[in-house]
């Protein structure tokens, strides 16, 4: 399979129309977390069955319970959290469960803490909700290894916030945290009252040795103050189709949003759901060979900058396929995704979006073939050499 990536070109993936190949035009779109890989088997047979059968209406009840099912035994066989199928709510993706959390189950007018550097929309969502959102710089030590930092996530929850939004594998700085150090959070969190929204889309996405652990899977104490997102979406590349998943492990939280989660759910549609089932199901292998393939990008990726970017500092990729660049090193006196969008055309994420923690660094989606994530380096490179070269 990898080499059928190798063979999908720039241009290909321009003319798909997607944002990430449309939005600045003649660079390489580097700054959206989806994948360049296409879609699985699996997919391709519910969009076909679709376009044949014209089945575009409303997703019926029996393919929802299908669908919190098809979650539920997924979550069983390769985490080994057993989540009964009723605790599956069906929604559209991972804001909307946010956005669900803080209005169901946090106090009115709390605030809500956002580990940094952290996925961008978590330092907007909340406020769009009235919500403040109080950022957590979080530990780094010199190889680019980050930390949460629970003294000052501890503070915040004495202060009055409510929520902790934490993300795992965690985008964008690439850790998958150890069951030790979910504990250590949940021992801050059950001392203070507060709540957790678990972000674990990037779950499929684990790269090293080791294994995901669902953070509302530890304990009956975590169990009771988690709402947790999942989503085919990172996993199998369909972010497009619209279909997550918010687990309620707290009885207390599944009775208080029964009388809402039939409306809730109307919200997902049909394709979605069923791309989902059938992925989460049996996917074909394709899963695990993107995740070798990703590995393959993640040894490349280490070589290209060290070639082409001495002085960047690349952050331990251990899940996700989002590579975090401390790029303060470089000298460039302007936000570096700007200079590297004018002069190397290739679009990164500013890290200053991703909390006060990130400025001076960019985010590099990796999931794209080689050939491209080469070319990508390369021009990056040639930019930067270029800005050094002295005036003649």
């Amino acid at each position: 399979m990898g080499a059928d990536f190798d063979q999908i070109t720039i241009e290909q993936l321009r003319a798909a129309g997607g944002m990430k190949w449309t939005a600045f035009p003649g660079t390489i779109g580097a700054f959206v977390a989806e994948m360049d890989f296409g879609v699985p088997p699996a997919v391709t047979q519910v969009l076909d069955r679709a376009r044949t059968t014209g089945a575009l209406g409303y997703l019926p009840h029996t393919e929802r319970r299908a669908l919190k099912e098809a979650t539920a035994a997924w979550l069983g066989r390769t985490t080994g959290w057993q989540v009964p199928a009723d605790r599956v709510h069906p929604l559209p993706d991972v804001l909307s469960v946010l956005r669900e959390t803080i209005r169901r189950f946090t106090a009115p007018g709390s605030a809500v803490i956002v580990p940094t550097p952290g996925y961008m929309p978590f330092l907007t969502v909340p406020p769009a909700a009235g919500r403040e959102v109080v950022q957590v710089p979080s530990l780094v030590d010199d190889a680019g290894t980050y930390r949460l930092d629970l003294d000052a996530i501890d503070a915040a929850f004495v202060a009055g916030a409510g929520l902790l939004v934490l993300c795992n594998p965690w985008n964008p700085v690439g850790r998958v945290l150890s069951r030790e150090e979910l504990f250590a959070v949940a021992d801050v969190v059950a001392a203070r009252g507060g709540r957790v929204f678990a972000d674990e889309i990037h779950a499929p996405l684990v790269l090293g040795g080791a294994a995901h652990v669902p953070y509302a899977s530890l304990d009956a104490r975590t169990a009771a103050h988690t709402v947790t997102a999942v989503a085919a979406s990172k996993g199998w590349n369909v972010p497009g189709l619209k279909c997550g998943q918010m687990i309620l492990s707290g009885d207390a939280d599944a009775a208080a949003f029964a009388p809402y989660a039939a409306d809730a759910g109307d919200a997902v549609g049909l394709l979605g759901a069923r791309a989902a089932t059938a992925v989460y199901t049996d996917d074909g292998g394709w899963l695990a060979d993107v995740v070798e393939y990703l590995r393959g990008n993640r040894a490349l990726l280490e070589e290209l900058v060290a070639e082409h970017l001495p002085g960047a500092v690349l952050s331990p990729l251990e899940g996700t396929y989002i590579a975090w660049l401390d790029v303060r090193g470089l000298d460039l006196d302007e936000p570096a995704a700007a200079f590297f969008r004018r002069e190397a055309k290739v679009a990164l994420t500013d890290g200053a979006r991703c909390g006060t923690a990130g400025a001076g660094f960019v985010r590099l989606v990796i999931a794209t073939p080689r050939p491209i994530l080469r070319q990508a380096l390369e021009q990056m490179g040639a930019a930067l050499a270029a800005r050094r070269a002295p005036a003649h």
